[in-house]
């Protein structure tokens, strides 16, 4: 059996991930099988931090154009749904037999630990998967530069960020059938053709601090574990 290369991971997870296509909000068998792939990560000696989005209830600048809610609070919404996301997940995989503990960037004391990245690191030492909730804690942000940003400061051997496609695409492939799959691109080709892989923030975030990241279709089985052995899954961006 090949050995895991990256030891400690940063799997962020798009809200769109847990529920059916189309839908939205919480899908108890979307979680499930979400909550199997980690849990089997973890059992392979991974660390694993899990940043969660929380695009299936609100995605906050979408919701401001759209209402007469400013941007702002609609941010601290979205940011409220994402620790609606952390605590099905939590309870999902403990419930398997994965100890996990949800730290968030804002407080919500009742169900969440505050980020501190000492206290991350401890339950890293202790085999508890830690899911990351409430973004960057600051409004006009998003989970992508959450991730990229958590990535940096838990000093991150890889960023996977999990989807429901293959990859990353020259265009949409939904919408395109032409559109190709892209196995590997830079940073900077990322910015400079305004590739939708992640926000701008998050992809300099990566560059500046040399963390890999790998984009992959999360439901695809084994494709996390593969790319944890050094096989190339997905589109890599480096």
């Amino acid at each position: 059996m090949s050995e895991i290369k990256y030891k400690r991971l940063l799997l962020k997870l798009s809200g769109e991930t847990f529920c059916k296509p189309g839908e939205f909000g919480i899908n108890g068998e979307y979680v499930e099988r979400i909550a199997a792939r980690i849990a089997a990560l973890s059992k392979l000696g991974v660390e694993i931090a899990v940043v969660v989005g929380g695009g299936n209830f609100l995605r906050g600048e979408a919701f401001s154009e759209k209402s007469h809610i400013p941007r702002h609070t609609a941010d601290y919404m979205g940011m409220l749904a994402t620790v609606m996301n952390a605590a099905a997940l939590q309870e999902t995989l403990e419930s398997i037999g994965q100890p996990t503990r949800v730290l968030s960037a804002i407080e919500v004391s009742a169900i969440c630990e505050p980020f501190i990245r000492r206290r991350c690191l401890k339950h890293f030492e202790e085999g508890r998967v830690v899911i990351l909730a409430g973004g960057t804690g600051n409004p006009f942000f998003s989970t992508d530069t959450c991730a990229a940003l958590r990535a940096a400061e838990l000093q991150a051997d890889l960023l996977i960020k999990a989807t429901k496609v293959d990859g990353v695409y020259t265009d949409d492939p939904m919408k395109n059938p032409d559109a190709k799959l892209l196995e590997e691109v830079s940073y900077t080709e990322v910015l400079q053709k305004g590739l939708k892989v992640m926000d701008p923030s998050a992809v300099s975030l990566c560059r500046d601090n040399n963390i890999p990241v790998v984009v992959l279709n999360i439901f695809q089985e084994g494709n996390i574990t593969k790319v944890l052995k050094g096989e190339r899954i997905g589109t890599v961006m480096g």
